[in-house]
């Protein structure tokens, strides 16, 4: 059931936001058997919809034999009970499905405690309407009916809960904190996307391990995944796998997720992976960059990236619109073995700015210091002269720091 605002950008998509709707129950495990709209001009606080929608909603339910409906838009506690009582049916919202699909995704301890949070935080509000088993109305004057007690019990239970979930991703963000320090230095990406974008295909592709799970499916991947990847030229990175992004993401999932995104807010690049063969993926870009903006990840550099090329009718014809509307963007295809070239040469590209060319001079015994120039740097240019070893290299600035502190000739 979709409910948009008349006029608005929703209700010019209502079909593509319906389909989609259609997609995240059926990964929730559920069969649709029928979709109704209505374009409001003003929400019914009771109901969402008009009185005679929620006739012609609970007809159709009664015609399929429905035992759910789910909304499109995110019910607020009242029109969710209302509505249930006038259907007699049990009745979801978009962010409650979502939240279900991430229930039954969650593998990691990480990812558990953020989706239980979220599911808390959406309870909340929401008690009163769960409640059915113990009176709320039978207390006199002075006096509260148990069903009221339970419930205030109930709510300080999850609030209290919530407290100590929020400290546990709290020791989380710390534990990753630590992870990032003993690292080697290296550049960091972190792939970002609407859900089901590719991003654990192009992880899977970048760094060759086929045990990386990846499936056509809407939020395939919960847990972060990082993986160390080879660009060819001698230039290595770290890329992390992070949860995709849908629209009307809740609020509240998105905060539950922040120890996660972690690791996209300390990257050096943000790689916004797109599905180029979706036809509302200009939509989608926009949903991406909000849910960035809200994690405060706007100022971040980002690099488009236009994934599953393969899928395009006209690949030529797109990627020369593609290259006028986004010039540093990158094309990109998982299903041919040279696919992933053009993204590599981009990325070593990118790195290459961060990496200004230095000279470096040792001694021509100090082999170690020369092979250690090579591994971490790329090598422009070698002369050796009055027993020194002269290199011209492009090296990070956490490396000449390290050198310059261990008293090596640094120049540049």
């Amino acid at each position: 059931m979709a409910a948009p605002r008349k006029g608005s950008a929703d209700a010019r998509q209502l079909e593509e936001h319906l389909d989609e709707l259609a997609r995240l129950v059926d990964t929730a495990g559920a069969q649709v058997v029928g979709r109704l709209s209505q374009q409001l001009v003003a929400p019914n606080s009771a109901t969402l919809i008009g009185k005679g929608k929620v006739q012609e909603l609970k007809e159709l339910c009664d015609a399929e034999q429905a035992t759910l409906v789910v909304f499109d838009e995110e019910l607020s506690p009242v029109q969710g009970a209302n509505i249930e009582k006038a259907l007699d049916l049990r009745v979801m919202d978009r962010a409650e499905v979502i939240l279900d699909i991430f229930s039954t995704r969650a593998r990691s301890h990480e990812a558990h405690l953020q989706v239980e949070l979220a599911q808390l935080e959406y309870l909340l509000p929401r008690l009163t309407r769960m409640w059915t088993h113990l009176s709320r109305i039978r207390g006199g004057i002075g006096l509260r009916g148990p069903g009221e007690t339970q419930l205030e019990t109930d709510r300080r239970m999850i609030r209290q809960k919530i407290g100590r979930l929020k400290a546990k991703l709290k020791d989380v963000a710390k534990h990753r904190e630590n992870i990032r320090s003993g690292r080697t230095p290296m550049m960091t990406i972190a792939l970002v996307g609407y859900t089901n974008a590719g991003k654990s295909s192009l992880l899977r592709g970048l760094s060759g391990q086929h045990e990386i799970v990846v499936g056509d499916r809407l939020f395939s991947t919960l847990d972060t995944l990082t993986r160390e990847v080879d660009l060819g030229e001698g230039y290595r990175a770290r890329v992390t796998d992070t949860v995709g992004f849908i629209r009307k993401l809740p609020h509240h999932l998105v905060a539950s997720f922040r120890a996660t995104l972690e690791e996209a807010r300390h990257a050096d690049l943000l790689l916004h992976v797109i599905d180029a063969s979706h036809a509302e993926f200009e939509q989608q870009m926009v949903v991406v960059e909000q849910v960035l903006a809200e994690l405060e990840l706007a100022d971040r550099p980002v690099m488009p990236l236009f994934n599953k090329i393969d899928a395009v009718a006209d690949p030529v014809a797109f990627v020369s619109r593609i290259r006028e509307l986004y010039p540093e963007s990158v094309v990109s295809t998982t299903v041919r073995t040279d696919g992933l070239e053009s993204l590599k040469a981009a990325l070593r590209e990118h790195e290459r700015a961060r990496r200004p060319a230095v000279t470096v001079r040792v001694p021509v015994s100090d082999g170690a210091r020369v092979a250690f120039l090579y591994r971490s740097g790329e090598v422009l240019h070698r002369q050796s002269a009055n027993g020194r070893v002269e290199v011209r290299v492009r090296l990070s600035q956490d490396v000449v720091d390290r050198l310059r502190a261990e008293g090596v000739e640094v120049e540049g």
